[in-house]
């Protein structure tokens, strides 16, 4: 199963939609299953993405906190994110085709 493990280890997003696309002709559906490290209090998970080498960010929120989600971003190349959900913090980098 490709995954990414945050920087910290405090999350992994393991990756069903891969590779990660910026577009397929059936639609993007960029499907990551996002895993904490410990039990967390309610409340949603916020992910900051950063394109490398550029002023674009976008920031997508999965409902509820780390579990499955589409999280879909608007340009291919290397993204920076950063992920929070009550009480963590983790930064990962998640390659968009």
């Amino acid at each position: 199963m490709p995954h990414v493990l945050g920087d910290r280890g405090d999350i992994v997003g393991a990756i069903f939609g891969y590779p990660l696309t910026v577009s397929r002709p059936e639609g993007p559906t960029n499907k990551i299953l996002w895993v904490s490290k410990v039990s967390d209090p309610p409340g949603d998970l916020v992910i900051e993405a950063k394109l490398d080498a550029s002023d674009t960010s976008a920031t997508r929120r999965v409902t509820g906190g780390p579990g499955p989600s589409i999280i879909d971003l608007p340009q291919p190349g290397c993204w920076h994110l950063t992920l929070t959900w009550p009480g963590h913090t983790d930064t990962m980098d998640l390659i968009y085709r």
